[in-house]
């Protein structure tokens, strides 16, 4: 979402690389350029204004002379008000004071309530191993309590059904209150009804239930890719239900960012997670310093490690990661680490946490065709024998189409996945601590993970 932004920040920051100090008019060319890429990004006016604003009161000599050269000292500014501006701090969760923990998820209609209720469901069962109750409460979108459900039996997560065909949102959420209340139930997450635009009756009903109910959270769910429209929603939605927190769906789109980046500085309402795909598993606590970090090109180390932590059996990975530093994997532990991968996220995402390897991100292609490669890849690898994926040095012509036919590929394509086989091996051995003849030199990535 903000490869624009961090691409266009770069820039700034490269043209001031080499210079001795910052002349007042460097500083002012340098703060142009920044805010003109945060309104380009689609940053609301007027946090773009203070952003810059403040930037220039960092902006001093008293700074520069604790060691940093002006681009390293710019950086340094603009990560601070980065943080400042989407919030700070990590907001988290609060508990409620009586058993269960109710989450009240309001939003528009489009904005990924229903899935997001979903992701929410499937993080709080992996954080407190315990299963939170879905409850559909909105009866006024065509099959939402289905979606709801389905959902719900994808991620094996209770839900709630009404014995009333006719109940009211309100009806349904009391009567699941009590379900949750006589089972014990940790956490109750309540999908409440949307519109496509905020109208009286919907924040009537959402005052309704929230009075009635008394939620420990009120979050609203918005749809990242709106833009400013995200802004203004949180705000109505502010003035009328007191929200506690904010979900960013849909932060792996090609939106410019403006909506993550001003709706806390606007609204006051920090983001407690943001959704980075279709899958439930891709909810993500929101950070501010790493979200800043991954802005400024500097990756996300810490949420790399979370998610690898999650997906990943300890012992296994230890012993892959030997043989990935003595470049002595085989076709099979290649095949083992890119399935890992594919539960962690998109490729595209997993690139920008990874330090440095942000503005390599243009050289991949679509999350599809990213899918199809790895498809492919993963079809002529289990074509294999086991011996041939351990040695692939044996396969020859015969074996080569032997192993196309069954992988429904081309020899062709066994080739060239061979060859980049052999690219991988090279690359890694630059990694080894006894390989200094490159070092210093950046590794080039794999043409397995590009455009083809």
């Amino acid at each position: 979402m903000f490869e624009s932004l961090t691409e266009k920040l770069n820039l700034t920051f490269k043209q001031i690389t080499n210079r001795g100090r910052l002349t007042e008019k460097d500083i002012d060319e340098t703060l142009k350029s920044i805010r003109i890429a945060l309104l380009e990004a689609d940053v609301n006016f007027k946090v773009a204004r203070d952003f810059v604003s403040r930037l220039k009161n960092q902006l001093t000599d008293d700074l520069l002379a604790q060691g940093l050269n002006p681009s390293q000292h710019v950086i340094k500014a603009v990560d601070n008000e980065l943080k400042a501006t989407l919030g700070s701090f990590t907001s988290k969760l609060s508990e409620g004071t009586t058993t269960p923990s109710v989450i009240l998820l309001v939003g528009l209609q489009g904005s990924g309530k229903t899935s997001t209720a979903a992701k929410l469901a499937l993080y709080l069962k992996n954080l407190y191993n315990t299963s939170p109750l879905l409850v559909p409460a909105d009866t006024k979108r065509a099959a939402a309590s289905d979606q709801l459900i389905t959902l719900a039996k994808s991620i094996d997560v209770p839900f709630y059904t009404s014995n009333e065909s006719d109940g009211t949102p309100l009806e349904i959420s009391m009567s699941a209150l009590n379900q949750a209340k006589q089972d014990g139930t940790k956490w109750l997450i309540i999908d409440t009804g949307g519109r496509t635009t905020v109208d009286t009756e919907l924040m009537e009903e959402l005052q309704e239930i929230k009075k009635t109910i008394n939620p420990c959270e009120t979050i609203l769910v918005l749809d990242a890719m709106t833009g400013q429209d995200a802004v203004k929603t949180a705000s109505e939605f502010q003035q009328v239900t007191e929200l506690t927190g904010l979900i960013l769906s849909k932060l792996d789109g090609d939106a410019r960012g403006g909506a993550a980046l001003s709706v806390t500085a606007v609204s006051g309402i920090p983001i407690k997670f943001v959704g980075t795909g279709e899958k439930p598993e891709f909810l993500e606590t929101f950070h501010p310093d790493r979200m800043a970090s991954r802005i400024l090109g500097m990756g996300d180390v810490l949420s790399l490690i979370e998610k690898a932590e999650a997906v990943v059996d300890e012992e296994k990975q230890r012993a892959l990661e030997k043989k990935f530093t003595q470049a002595n994997f085989n076709l099979q532990d290649l095949l083992d680490q890119i399935r890992v991968l594919n539960q962690m996220g998109p490729l595209e995402q997993i690139m920008g946490m990874i330090p440095g390897m942000s503005q390599m991100k243009n050289q991949l292609g679509t999350a599809d065709s990213n899918q199809k490669r790895l498809s492919r890849f993963e079809a002529i690898v289990l074509s294999m024998t086991p011996r041939e994926r351990n040695q692939p040095v044996i396969i020859n012509g015969s074996r080569k189409r032997r192993i196309a036919s069954g992988s429904g590929t081309s020899v062709q394509d066994v080739n060239q996945l061979l060859k980049q086989f052999k690219d991988m091996q090279k690359m890694m051995r630059q990694f080894s601590p006894n390989y200094s003849a490159l070092r210093g030199r950046k590794p080039k990535l794999p043409k397995l993970f590009l455009k083809q």
